[in-house]
């Protein structure tokens, strides 16, 4: 029997894009089965990841040379963010857009992103770790918390109404 390997990250690449839109097109499908919505064949696009990897924010975990989860690091805090229970004047390292191919689903891929996102808080000299999430999403609603995150609350977005998310803080000492 063949050990698994552990995901690795490293930042995206515009040649990965190819390989992260194939991969959230087999993530949206199991997504609104679940009944969670927070996006479609339309968000995310091929724009906003090149926007994302422009901006130097766009992380990918690779499992056996291969793609299997993306996620968005970033100090972008929508405005909305104040309707939850933390000081949104307070910049945070939040983490957007965060994708496990299905495939590679329970061999640590989150796990990977999320443990990028604190490593990079430290390199940005921030305390503070933000991620919120559609209510529907049962498994990172089971992952935040297990990960040193607290509830910190429910909230809308305005670009996708409709929908309920629920917010995570983790703050680093």
């Amino acid at each position: 029997m063949t050990e698994l390997s552990k995901p690795t990250t490293r930042r995206a690449t515009l040649a990965d894009v190819p390989a992260i839109l194939a991969l959230v097109r087999r993530v949206v499908p199991l997504m609104q089965a679940s009944g969670n919505f927070q996006w479609s064949a339309d968000y995310p696009n091929e724009a906003v990841f090149a926007k994302d990897i422009e901006r130097e924010q766009l992380w990918v975990a690779e499992l056996d040379g291969a793609v299997a989860g993306v996620a968005a690091l970033t100090q972008d805090q929508d405005e909305e963010y104040a309707q939850a229970d933390w000081d949104v004047t307070e910049p945070a390292l939040v983490t957007h857009r965060l994708a496990v191919d299905p495939a590679a689903q329970g061999r640590g891929v989150a796990l990977a992103l999320m443990q990028e996102a604190e490593k990079q808080a430290v390199v940005q000299n921030l305390q503070v770790l933000r991620v919120d999430t559609n209510s529907e999403n049962a498994a990172t609603q089971r992952l935040f918390p297990k990960l040193g995150y607290r509830f910190a609350g429910e909230i809308t977005l305005a670009f996708r109404p409709g929908l309920r998310f629920f917010c995570y803080e983790k703050r680093l000492s």
